[in-house]
């Protein structure tokens, strides 16, 4: 059964990126290799992936894809990667990046037959995964809060959530991050 994921890294005080969406705070951390040693597994339980149009652009740019796009396929596969977006984005040589506008759930039907069974993974932004959960559609969320605080930014999920919604399903450290995984509650297969 497919399960809809936002897994991300987070700052202390809850930014997923600085204002001008800059993660250089995320690449500071010192340990970063054990907290992305169990990524690996989760990747591979992934059928689709969603982001939103900053998370796409900001990709394009930090790993220079349109230049170097064999990239992609190191990082992410050859799995259809859906992108929000009001505008038109180039999308990486030789990947399967559709871009689509409109609401989660206009969306929804194409992006689980596109998982095939598998998870979809929400790459980011916080927005977007906000979205997710109000279409009913948001299984999972899984954090990395990295030891880091911003005082502003790109906040994590702005939506208020109660903790009626949310349970608690895992807690360990790794490296100098916590991972937590929450169980959302109140979704449906739409």
């Amino acid at each position: 059964m497919t399960r809809t994921i936002f897994h991300t890294a987070t700052t202390l005080d809850g930014y997923l990126a600085t204002t001008d969406d800059a993660l250089d705070w995320l690449f500071a951390v010192p340990g970063s290799d054990e907290a992305e040693a169990a990524f690996g597994g989760f990747l591979s339980g992934v059928g689709a992936l969603v982001m939103g149009s900053a998370t796409y652009e900001w990709l394009l740019r930090h790993e220079r894809l349109l230049d170097e796009p064999e990239k992609w396929a190191g990082f992410y596969g050859t799995r259809p990667t859906f992108v929000f977006s009001s505008r038109s984005l180039p999308p990486v040589p030789g990947a399967d990046i559709r871009l689509v506008s409109g609401g989660v759930q206009a969306q929804w039907e194409s992006i689980r037959d596109a998982a095939a069974g598998g998870d979809v993974w929400i790459v980011g932004g916080g927005d977007l995964a906000g979205q997710f959960i109000d279409a009913g559609v948001l299984d999972e969320i899984r954090l990395s809060v990295a030891p880091v605080t911003l005082g502003s930014g790109k906040p994590l999920l702005p939506r208020v959530l109660g903790a009626d919604r949310l349970t608690l399903v895992d807690a360990k450290r790794a490296g100098q991050f916590v991972e937590l995984v929450y169980a959302v509650g109140g979704t449906s297969e739409a």
